[in-house]
């Protein structure tokens, strides 16, 4: 046995079953694969599959062509590679995707599934290589339904179920029908360096981690009509320890976003360093050319979200920048199920945020009366919104919508400007800078049913005419601080409400405003205390 022999057996030793493919190379030619694009090669494709498993693992290659398919189904210990210069063309007959139901099981599952790439109970499996997987999606139509509806007609690109160790890198994925990645209930999940497209057809997802665990997103770029970077609970298990960073999204609906489905909750998550864009491609099946939001936390499902941390995202071009929503849609993961209760929201650092070119509604942190979100903090944000709010909205009066499907938008055109937060206990804001491009005689911020509240260093527009900076309603023990207003003939900070106490301005030079302080005739003549 030759040196190098002698290494690589002891490399193989320790890395053990850690490693994602082993030398063992089965080419899917050998098994009558043809690379021509129009031969149906699912049978070929399945057999090198199946043969690299008996042979206790390996990779799976296409190369040097086209190939045409229906359902592959992963096997353990094997990694698919799509080489450079290469495509898997997923099958334009729905016939070719059998109908699959998982034994684990989500809401969703009382549909039966369809993917060109299946798995589930696996382990040590991966989806690598330069090439290209093509789902062909829109050859299938969606028949005249509703957008919100699910197609079952639909095949997923990817769809890997309750499965451990899965790696995929550096494909470039495109034109799903349905969803372009489905990880349900996996754990472990590597997911770095690809390349997502996916327009044409409804519920065009870039990618959703659904109750998954310990998983990296890292180095890609998604381009979706629909959410982009989806973490979703669609069934009892949490999405638990997942990173995200150093990736690019582009999406018509929302680019960054927990939820909708929320039924096991969202805990000790992290996404970092990512730049979030409307899409190049105008083509939108249902959301909006210029996309809806930039980063949406949305549990209205019930389960907790808690221990969020997200940083260093720059945002252009889109409606909402920051949406945080706690609701009570409850709806459950399985017919016949009671309705979840209202879950808890907690727990939340926000931090070096950046959007230019945004829109007019505002962005909004919404709980529930007596659910409120709780300890949110916020620093070092710089906002630039288009404005033109007219002053009339700054009275608008915002109902809760408890059951409504949580979106950016679904309260219209805020009465802030720049950040609308009402039912909210522990919201700290630090170096806050609000900006808009045309007028805007809205107030900038307004704070409504909030308890331990803290400003510290906020810096707005404010036009002539217009609408308090600040507008507090019903809010008790605020510390407003570091504050230097340009309101030369505008007020800084309205209060009202008969429950608001213990609002203390401090080291504030307000000089700059024409006016301070307003109080309504309902606040309590104590409440508002200026040091």
């Amino acid at each position: 046995m030759t040196h190098n022999s002698i290494l690589v057996s002891i490399l193989t030793v320790w890395m053990g079953a850690t490693a994602f493919a082993a030398d063992a190379v089965f080419d899917v030619r050998d098994f009558g694969a043809r690379a021509d694009g129009t031969t149906l090669c699912t049978e070929a494709i399945q057999k090198a599959m199946d043969a690299c498993a008996a042979a206790g693992g390996g990779t799976v290659a296409l190369a040097g062509g086209k190939f045409l398919s229906g359902t592959i189904y992963m096997r353990s210990h094997v990694t698919l590679r799509v080489e450079a210069g290469a495509t898997l063309l997923g099958s334009k007959n729905i016939a070719d995707y059998p109908r699959n139901i998982p034994a684990l099981r989500s809401y969703t599952d009382k549909y039966v599934e369809q993917s060109l790439i299946a798995g589930e109970n696996l382990e040590y499996i991966g989806i690598t290589g330069r090439g290209v997987i093509d789902g062909q999606g829109e050859s299938f139509k969606h028949e005249g339904r509703k957008p919100t509806d699910i197609d079952r007609d639909r095949p997923y690109l990817i769809r890997l179920v309750n499965c451990r160790d899965v790696l995929v890198e550096n494909v470039r994925l495109q034109h799903s029908a349905m969803w372009m990645e489905h990880y349900l209930g996996c754990e472990r999940v590597t997911i770095r360096g690809i390349h997502v497209w996916n327009f044409g057809n409804a519920n065009n997802d870039g990618l959703d981690l659904d109750g998954c665990k310990d998983c990296t997103v890292s180095q890609c770029v998604f381009e979706s009509d629909d959410d982009g970077i989806t973490l979703k609970s669609t069934f009892e298990r949490p999405c638990d320890s997942i990173t995200v960073s150093d990736c690019v999204a582009r999406s018509h609906c929302n680019a960054i976003k927990m939820g909708t489905e929320s039924n096991g909750g969202f805990k000790n998550i992290t996404i970092a360093n990512c730049v979030v864009t409307s899409p190049t491609n105008t083509n939108t099946f249902y959301g909006r050319s210029r996309g809806m939001g930039g980063v949406a936390l949305e549990l209205v499902d019930g389960g907790k979200l808690e221990r969020i941390a997200i940083s260093n995202i720059t945002i252009h071009g889109v409606n909402v920048p920051l949406f945080l929503r706690l609701g009570d849609r409850a709806r459950p993961f399985k017919e016949g199920m009671a309705p979840p209760p209202t879950g808890t929201f907690r727990d939340v650092v926000i931090n070096n945020i950046v959007a230019t070119g945004v829109g007019k509604v505002g962005c909004s942190i919404t709980g529930l009366p007596g659910h409120v979100i709780e300890n949110v903090s916020l620093s070092n944000i710089a906002l630039t919104f288009e404005g033109g709010g007219e002053a009339a909205l700054a009275q608008k009066k915002v109902q809760d919508y408890p059951k409504r499907y949580p979106e950016g938008m679904m309260f219209g055109d805020l009465p802030a400007y720049g950040l609308y937060c009402r039912h909210v206990k522990g919201l700290r804001f630090s170096n806050i800078q609000l900006r808009t491009t045309d007028a805007d005689l809205r107030h900038a911020m307004v704070f409504d049913d909030v308890e331990n509240l803290a400003v510290d260093g906020f810096d707005a527009s404010f036009w002539p005419g217009g609408a308090a900076m600040l507008s507090l309603v019903q809010v008790r023990d605020a510390f407003i601080r570091g504050c230097q207003p340009r309101a030369k003939d505008g007020v800084f900070l309205n209060l009202a409400g008969d429950k608001s106490r213990n609002i203390a301005l401090t080291a504030n030079d307000l000089s700059g405003a024409g006016k301070a302080t307003d109080v309504a005739p309902d606040a309590p003549k104590d409440a508002l205390v200026l040091k």
